[in-house]
């Protein structure tokens, strides 16, 4: 780098110019040089390279070798002044774990298919698939992801090879999986059996997150709605996922995520609901609410509970827990215009329902909450729903609750959906 450029100021102290990317001009955490001998922060240079240019960013040459070398001296150079400077609040970076060599994973992959070897192979694996996004890349593009769903359908004998090939998969998108894969396991009652009992592992909460995890990657990734209805039917599956949910805590907020996911799929299949409901989601869901209030697992609750109250045993068991109406009430324009719709809708089927249901929801604030809705720049579905929802409350509004104008509101021109 040219000596005319000055340090950059980090927390009080100033970087020297050769400890920053010529490209980012930050501190490098991961220096690499490239063949023309300049050096680079790794993901500033794959950034580089990704894009598309060809060229070294400092001097225009053509790179002709794409290889990146890590520059061992300069990153500890670095760390040392990091150590050096931390009464300035400068912390020391990590040593960075290299990618994962094609080679390696290639050999890996070919110790799949021997019963001595496949074990520890799989346990490197789950190392390298660790590491970093880019080692899971690499990993599923050399076709681990159906080598992995071989080895867990297929060692009834070896529980460990089955378990440790269902952890190392669920590393990867699972929504990654292809269609033809989710088709395999969906249309065999065997694997469908298998992947149920694992949801009710005695002894491991992650065996148990990793199956709900596939049957939902499953369900997803299957076009047909017989085999979709065939998994969210199978014995076990449903209470399996049930109880996964209500025994997420806490310390395992991967529990409650993957167990929202695999529920949400399997109720959208309308001939099980009643499954769900009779394996105790309701209950499961609105203790995930009373926990969960903002972001995509309160959005999947929501719609889950929606889809649940169209059924009338579903509208039943909402209705009698005592949370159910002042949760959904809270959730109407406080997380999301999705979940707004999803509260409406839930609240709308059990006032439909349920009279007392229509007091608890006035009780819980909701005329003001449908007024602001209205009003709002919410969905149009969601404004339908509120519409509908204050034309039926419309006898249960206390005198003071909208205000001297409420006789004034336009409910008589709600459009009803038919």
């Amino acid at each position: 780098m040219p000596g005319s450029v000055e340090p950059l100021d980090l927390v009080g102290v100033q970087i020297p110019y050769h400890f920053r990317c010529p490209i980012s001009l930050e501190l490098m955490r991961d220096p690499v040089t490239v063949c023309t001998g300049q050096t680079y922060d790794r993901s500033s240079i794959e950034s580089w390279v990704a894009t598309g240019n060809t060229t070294c960013p400092v001097t225009r040459s053509p790179l002709s070798d794409f290889t990146l070398i890590p520059n061992h001296t300069l990153r500890r150079l670095i760390q040392d002044w990091c150590v050096a400077h931390r009464s300035f609040g400068v912390e020391r970076i990590p040593t960075p774990k290299q990618p994962a060599d094609p080679s390696l994973v290639r050999s890996l992959l070919s110790q799949l298919s021997s019963t001595s070897s496949c074990l520890p192979a799989l346990r490197r694996l789950r190392s390298l698939a660790r590491d970093s996004d880019k080692n899971r890349s690499l990993i599923a593009s050399l076709g681990a992801r159906h080598a992995l769903l071989s080895i867990l359908f297929s060692s009834p004998d070896h529980p460990d090879l089955a378990l440790e090939s269902l952890a190392v998969l669920s590393l990867f998108q699972l929504t990654d999986c292809t269609e033809s894969d989710c088709t395999a396991i969906a249309s065999d009652p065997d694997k469908v059996s298998f992947l149920a009992r694992l949801l009710f592992h005695p002894s491991s909460l992650e065996v148990r997150v990793n199956s709900a995890a596939l049957i939902e990657a499953t369900v997803a990734g299957t076009r047909s709605q017989e085999l979709r209805a065939q998994v969210s039917g199978a014995e076990g599956i449903l209470e399996g996922v049930v109880a996964l949910l209500r025994d997420a805590g806490a310390a395992y907020p991967r529990a409650a995520k993957v167990g929202l996911k695999a529920l949400f799929a399997l109720c959208l299949v309308k001939q099980t609901r009643h499954l769900a409901v009779a394996a105790g989601a309701p209950e499961a869901l609105v203790d995930r609410l009373a926990d969960c209030s903002a972001g995509a697992d309160a959005e999947r609750a929501l719609a889950t509970a929606e889809l649940l109250c169209r059924v009338p045993a579903g509208c039943a068991a909402f209705g009698a827990h005592a949370l159910t109406v002042p949760l959904l009430v809270k959730a109407i324009l406080k997380i999301s215009d999705r979940a707004t719709e999803y509260a409406a809708g839930a609240l709308l089927s059990l006032c439909t329902a349920k009279e007392r249901c229509q007091g608890e929801a006035v009780a819980a604030g909701v005329m003001t909450q449908l007024l602001l809705l209205v009003q709002s720049d919410c969905t149009e579905r969601a404004k339908r729903k509120a519409q509908m929802l204050l034309k039926l409350l419309r006898d249960s509004w206390p005198d003071d609750s909208t205000g001297n104008n409420s006789d004034d509101f336009a409910c008589s021109e709600v459009v009803v959906p038919f």
